[in-house]
């Protein structure tokens, strides 16, 4: 269990996908690296950006981007914090955040549509590897 955005978070991510048979299974066929973008909110007060290069039920690297790199990852998921807490607590439903715009996309909205389960089940790991907030 790790503290969310850290860089020991994005690494607990990374080994959880890497462990998780279900999410293995599920995501098998996805092909992409996403970024994530926190903005500054009332309670967090920088922007920070995470890394995962995803590959077919995998996660190949993961890091706390630093010096831009990813930038041009697949798709890059926009919040303010809190919405990323809220999402990470449950109290947000992910496919809900995205068609309300809490949660911005930059990449093929056609894909992550399709890939519904796989959107799922990864924010599924990602709340299993949350155990605070910064």
């Amino acid at each position: 269990m790790a503290q969310f955005p850290t860089d020991t978070w994005v690494k607990a991510l990374m080994d959880k996908l890497n462990s998780d048979d279900q999410y293995a299974q599920i995501a098998s066929k996805w092909e992409g690296d996403i970024l994530f973008q926190i903005d500054p909110d009332e309670h967090f007060q920088e922007i920070r950006k995470l890394y995962l290069d995803l590959w077919h039920g995998k996660c190949r690297s993961a890091y706390l981007v630093n010096d831009g790199n990813g930038q041009n990852a697949a798709f890059t998921l926009t919040a303010y914090y809190g919405n990323y807490v809220k999402l990470l607590n449950g109290e947000l439903d992910p496919m809900q955040a995205l068609l309300t715009r809490k949660l911005g996309v930059k990449g093929k909205m056609s894909v992550l549509m399709r890939s519904v389960p796989t959107v799922l089940d990864f924010v599924r790991c990602c709340r299993e590897v949350t155990d605070s907030f910064e």
